[in-house]
């Protein structure tokens, strides 16, 4: 991303309002640092709730906040800077007790001062979806011994109602684990949540030595680019944070993960930020409507303007024509079909990756305000800035210019931005809800730019392409797509001739046999061992294939001197289902299962008779996988029945419903929340389970609440009987949920 101290500081705010709930898991935890006493004997804790932490009738309450100043700095020395000389937009000094510190900013947010302390505890507050007077209870309230340690979080889906009758029977909860496949399953509360408190503590003092010791393997060079290395802390603190219950007191239900409370927050910390810091806001004014907004013995209205400014921008991107991108064939499609697929398969996850990279990139956020990223869609925080809006704009034209040169405007990505104030956040139940009514303009948003795909007539429309027709055409049309300008010969191939596009997706296609990181960067990279590059720049980002670290190295150099945009780790999970989601990098589930031939005996030797089963790294074609369930008649020496392919289709139904009208009390955490799990069974587990259990299956692509697989036509049945009941698993056994697929032969 473009390095300016605007990025940078807003990346801080990110990282301050990202940690503020560190101590929430510290002090389950009970780490050891925070017992240590002074030369007085007093502990750190109880200095440090002296600070932070609010009282209520004599007693402390949230201690947590103590443990998150604490935490943070124990962490220190594995984290970017967190005090010196250049902390923008915080004080700008050396000692982490600087009154309007980065730590200060973090551990304040029930004890909020200053502009900037007010900032990260106003997001804290909207992404839980607070009224005034409920947080004032809220912040009253003691955690019980219980809920404290012992409680674990409750699934969403459990809650979900689309009809009276149907929702999940029973209490339902996650593992205390990290973020793997076997952990993203939840189960009945009374065999996972510990019945002793000890026991209870103990699980989280493992879970936090994991964390410690995985935040390490972030390479330490990285730290010193906060844009990249915050991409990665992201995926880290999913890993760890992902079934710690974010709120356990008063009458919250524990349904919302840490991470998803955790991002939300820095989303909406960093966009109201921004919003005032863009604008010119007097930092001091701002920060007293921010307290009267909550101040519950105000009846002045001073408040009003916090509550009721459209602040925040919420940015919508959709990818249309996802079909006409992956299907578009000319004459060379068919006979390389797999290698193809698989290709287009990736590139069109990629593209969705990078056009909200491209809207971060240009409107200057850190990568923790995308709250979404989902099957072509996602969903970016901004401040509603005229600056902004008049931005988006011309990025939809450089995303409409870039579609139309490559795909000849069969395909787009869509921009859709709707303007939204403090108030639209609150939670309520029932049709009145401020957050439902939002979610609704969001829908409708996004629907009427659904209608709009290119602007061809408007002000600003994009240029002709075929100007030059005969000059473009010279060689024909692309032997793969069938429709656009070709521009090169295929390598290796001599004669067919292909566009830019097709060659990358052929390519990548070669590179996923041994590949398993991308290397974003703004400029072309220099010679790297390892690499493989693509021909294309998409959206002005220069795509690098890279191997592991043993082979490439982790880049440290060139992300030193930012030269390296993100690194992206995409590699499908490995064959253990306990094994923790976390390689280093900030990761990315864009890649989908594909067979290959392992080591096959004798027998299958003679079932696919092609030189690429001698490769166990070797993909298998469509003609391959066919033939996979043909079997071995010993009298006939020879392999018997049909060869055939099955596709699968599908996607979960009612999915608007379930985000728009499930929640009894829906929030912007519980939205981010549902987002992500609902993805992750199609974009992590399917895959898993394709290569575990269905090797044979080829994943075109399955992410959002989607799958499109080619398999086998008797073990694709199964699949899909398989698929039914681990999702029913997956959802809590809520009868509500659930998906439809269709099935073909050939």
């Amino acid at each position: 991303m473009n390095e300016t101290p605007l990025l940078d500081a807003s990346c801080r705010v990110a990282l301050a309002a990202f940690l503020h709930d560190l101590g929430k898991f510290a002090e389950r935890a009970r780490i050891a640092e925070a017992f240590t006493k002074d030369a007085d004997g007093n502990t750190r804790k109880a200095l440090n709730e002296a600070l932070y932490c609010p009282q209520f009738q004599g007693r402390v309450t949230h201690v947590h906040a103590a443990f998150t100043a604490i935490a943070m700095d124990l962490l220190e020395p594995h984290l970017p800077e967190l005090v010196g000389m250049d902390m923008d937009p915080f004080a700008a000094w050396k000692r982490a007790d600087t009154d309007d510190s980065l730590i200060n900013a973090a551990a304040k947010h029930h004890r909020p001062e200053t502009f900037l302390q007010w900032v990260v505890a106003m997001a804290d507050r909207l992404a839980s979806g607070f009224e005034r007077e409920e947080f004032a209870d809220y912040n009253a309230a003691e955690e019980e011994p219980k809920n404290h340690y012992r409680v674990r979080q409750s699934t969403l889906f459990a809650g979900i109602r689309l009809a009276e009758s149907a929702h999940a029977t029973q209490e339902w909860c996650y593992p205390l684990r990290p973020f793997s496949v076997a952990a993203m399953f939840p189960g009945p509360k009374d065999t996972l949540e510990p019945a002793d408190q000890k026991a209870a503590q103990e699980a989280y003092r493992q879970l936090w030595e994991q964390f410690a010791s995985a935040l390490e393997a972030i390479p330490r060079k990285h730290r010193q680019h906060l844009p990249l290395w915050l991409d990665h802390f992201d995926t880290l603190w999913q890993t760890f944070a992902q079934a710690i219950p974010s709120a356990t007191v008063g009458k919250v239900r524990p349904d919302v993960s840490l991470y998803d409370h955790s991002k939300t927050t820095a989303a909406l910390a960093v966009a109201l930020w921004r919003y005032h810091h863009d604008l010119g806001h007097e930092p001091d004014r701002v920060r007293e409507s921010l307290r009267a907004a909550w101040d519950i013995q105000r009846q002045d209205g001073d408040g009003a303007q916090a509550w009721e400014e459209e602040t925040f921008l919420l940015v919508q991107g959709d990818f249309f024509g996802i079909q006409n991108f992956l299907f578009a064939e000319g004459g060379e499609a068919a006979r390389r079909a797999a290698k193809l697929l698989r290709g287009r398969s990736f590139y069109v996850a990629l593209l969705t990756d990078l056009a909200a990279l491209k809207v971060l990139d240009a409107l200057q956020l850190p990568a923790t305000s995308q709250i979404i990223n989902a099957a072509g869609k996602f969903l970016i925080v901004a401040p509603n800035t005229p600056a902004v809006v008049e931005k988006l704009s011309e990025l939809q034209r450089e995303l409409d210019a870039w579609f139309l040169e490559h795909t000849l405007g069969q395909s787009n990505i869509g921009l859709a931005w709707t303007p939204a104030c403090a108030r639209d956040f609150r939670r309520q139940e029932g049709e009145q809800s401020p957050f439902r009514s939002l979610m609704d303009r969001l829908f409708a948003t996004l629907e009427e730019r659904k209608m709009q795909r290119f602007d061809l007539c408007g002000q600003a429309a994009p240029a002709p392409i075929f100007t030059d027709y005969l000059t473009r055409f010279a060689h024909g049309a692309c032997a793969i797509d069938g429709r656009s300008p070709a521009t090169r010969e295929l390598a290796g191939e001599e004669g067919i001739w292909v566009s830019d596009l097709s060659h990358d997706q052929v390519s990548i296609g070669k590179y996923l046999t041994n590949k398993d990181r991308i290397v974003v960067t703004r400029q072309p990279l220099a010679a790297f061992g390892g690499t493989e590059g693509l021909l294309l720049p998409i959206f002005g980002w220069h795509l690098y294939f890279t191997g592991g670290e043993e082979e490439t190295g982790k880049f440290g150099a060139a992300a030193q001197s930012g030269q390296v945009v993100r690194l992206w780790d995409f590699s499908l999970p490995e064959a253990d289902p306990n094994q923790a989601l976390w390689n280093g990098y900030a990761r990315r589930y864009i890649n989908a299962y594909i067979p290959r031939f392992g080591t096959p005996n004798e027998l299958e030797r003679q079932r696919y008779d092609t030189p690429d089963a001698q490769n166990p790294r070797a993909f298998q074609s469509f003609e391959d996988i066919a033939r996979a369930d043909q079997r071995w008649d010993p009298e006939k020496e020879e392999y018997v029945g049909i060869e055939a392919l099955m596709t699968c289709k599908g996607d979960v139904d009612n999915l608007g419903q379930i985000f728009q009208r499930g929640l009894e009390q829906p929030t912007f955490a519980k939205m981010a929340s549902l987002s992500r799990q609902m993805n992750a069974f199609f974009a992590v587990y399917l895959p898993y389970l394709c290569r575990t259990e269905f090797p044979q299956t080829y994943t075109v692509f399955a992410g959002g609440d989607d799958f499109f697989l080619i398999g086998p036509w008797r073990q694709s049945i199964r699949l899909a009987r398989q698929m039914r009941e681990r999702f029913s698993a997956y959802v809590a056994e809520n009868p509500g949920i659930h998906f439809s697929a269709g099935m073909l032969m050939s």
